[in-house]
């Protein structure tokens, strides 16, 4: 690893503008998605998530098929501004596909029904960490990456596309890339604010 952990946190950005140049081996990606699913904590041990990697042509097919699915809901003359995003992310070298397995969520909650209510909180909680942790780490890599929700619009299509079992529910997408343009700069609310220690 080429930075600390808390350099790598602080360099984790939201990259839009970013391009199909080669930043490491697939081989290293898929390293970095499978570390992450192995190991990223989850409630009860559960290891509801579930990704799916995308590179290629298959990364070209999911924001082809998403843009398909947008075009059915946005006006023609308001789709403009969509067609730029639908763009700028096919022009990423792969996406990350983000699921959470909701029948091994069921099924905690009907084994352990005192926490019933729980347990598709927790489910979000674990799919942010592994979120965040394959965002991080492809950002120590040279990539730069954002998260976008075009859930549920595409999961029908998805589901098909790549023979997704009907219990993974898309939770997020993840286009990278190496980045050709600077994030802007991000404002910081004061942490006292946000932080209380008590001695």
């Amino acid at each position: 690893m080429s930075k600390d952990f808390f350099q790598a946190i602080a360099d984790r950005r939201s990259y839009y503008a970013v391009s199909k140049e080669h930043v490491v081996e697939d081989e290293r990606i898929i390293e970095i998605v499978e570390h992450a699913v192995k190991y990223v904590p989850s409630a009860f041990n559960s290891q509801t998530t579930r990704v799916i990697v995308l590179l290629g042509e298959n990364h070209d097919k999911f924001w082809e098929l998403t843009t398909g699915e947008l075009k059915k809901i946005v006006p023609a003359e308001n789709f403009a501004g969509t067609q730029e995003k639908m763009d700028l992310f096919g022009n990423a070298y792969g996406t990350v596909l983000f699921f959470e397995d909701e029948e091994v969520v069921k099924g905690l909650q009907e084994q352990f029904a005192l926490y019933a209510d729980n347990f598709p909180i927790w489910s979000e909680q674990t799919s942010g960490m592994h979120q965040f942790a394959v965002w991080t780490g492809l950002e120590i890599e040279g990539f730069g990456a954002s998260l976008q929700h075009y859930n549920p619009i595409v999961d029908e299509e998805v589901r098909k596309e790549w023979h997704v079992p009907s219990t993974w529910k898309l939770r997020a997408q993840m286009p990278f890339g190496k980045p050709v343009a600077s994030p802007g700069d991000k404002d910081f609310k004061p942490l006292e604010e946000r932080v209380k220690v008590y001695k």
